[in-house]
């Protein structure tokens, strides 16, 4: 059995490496599919839709209105300290491949319950480009 749940943030980011525009600073609204698939639970439930909205929360509070930008991309970490603005540091381009995989991550180490097997996390970039992940609990 398998449940989903949407989430949406805005975010900026910049793709330094990048030959087209998207080099440029730049933000998305992002949205975010996220489907647990396991056995039904003694409620009935492969997971509370409230558990799915309390492990997510913070990972949407991080990102929402945020700038995320790669550790070692000094011009734009001075930029963004001057400014005192919102930001996510990382360890990787933020390729929406990369955000993907950072989002997964984050809902892997969450504690889920012991009936997940599989969760499916799909962000999208803009309403027609995504990148998916499929992970093994």
């Amino acid at each position: 059995m398998k449940i989903a749940k949407e989430f949406h943030w805005e975010m900026g980011h910049r793709l330094p490496e990048h030959f087209g525009l998207c080099k440029n600073i730049h933000g998305h609204s992002y949205k975010m599919i996220v489907e647990f698939e396991g056995e039904l639970d003694e409620r009935g439930m492969v997971i509370d839709f409230y558990g799915v909205e309390k492990r997510i929360a913070p990972i949407i509070d991080e990102l929402d209105h945020a700038f995320m930008v790669k550790n070692d991309d000094k011009i734009t970490l001075e930029f963004l300290e001057k400014l005192d603005s919102k930001k996510v540091v990382v360890d990787f381009f933020a390729t929406v491949e990369n955000i993907c995989i950072y989002i997964s991550d984050k809902i892997i180490k969450s504690n889920l319950p012991k009936n997940i097997k599989f969760i499916k996390v799909r962000v999208y970039e803009t309403a027609e480009d995504y990148a998916e992940e499929e992970k093994k609990v």
